[in-house]
């Protein structure tokens, strides 16, 4: 009797992987292969990725320029250029290490902090539902900037992946930087204005 419903099993998921291919060799890939996403361009015209952008975010005086949302004596909070999602934040310490344990306990606390008011702005500006917060540590661990840790602030919403990633390893993204730079920020104004209840 196992061994017949192994049988029934492997044949239902054979079936499966044949109508799945099936599908997808219908599909009309040459009618969409073109996707209008003119917001992009700010991706694709900048030179060669900065590998020590966030040292310079850190020094920075422009912070528009360099997308900086808040500063604190031992930390930063600022967007990511090259987001997983639209709204993507960093919370990044201004001593460039790519070791959390050299971290010294204030500058913990302050990345900590700048992660929750990350997550506050994004719930106020973009009504975001849930966030992904962690730190990618080394190389292999998926972190682009391997020796200066950042604590990324991802947000999300019920429904928010689709078939892009899937099928032809594009994520959309739905808002130019710049545009939400400033919607974030005129949020933080309202908030330090107390214009926004607390929730």
């Amino acid at each position: 009797m196992e061994v017949s419903l192994l049988q029934a099993k492997a044949c239902s998921t054979s079936e499966t992987r044949r109508a799945s291919s099936s599908l997808l060799s219908a599909f009309p890939k040459a009618e969409i292969d073109a996707l209008w996403c003119p917001w992009r361009v700010e991706y694709f015209e900048k030179e060669t990725a900065n590998p020590d952008f966030l040292s310079d975010a850190a020094r920075a005086s422009d912070d528009a320029a360099h997308l900086v949302l808040a500063r604190r004596k031992n930390a930063f909070l600022m967007m990511n250029r090259y987001p997983y999602a639209v709204g993507h934040l960093m919370a990044v310490p201004y001593r460039k290490t790519g070791d959390a344990a050299s971290l010294g306990e204030n500058e913990v606390l302050e990345l900590w902090s700048l992660a929750i008011h990350g997550q506050r702005l994004l719930r106020e500006t973009m009504k975001a539902q849930g966030f992904n917060v962690g730190l990618n540590l080394g190389q292999c661990a998926g972190a682009g900037v391997p020796d200066h840790l950042h604590l990324h602030i991802v947000p999300r919403w019920s429904g928010d992946t689709n078939f892009m990633p899937v099928l032809s390893g594009t994520r959309m993204l739905s808002e130019a930087l710049q545009s939400l730079y400033e919607k974030l920020m005129a949020t933080q104004t309202r908030l330090a204005a107390g214009e926004i209840p607390r929730s």
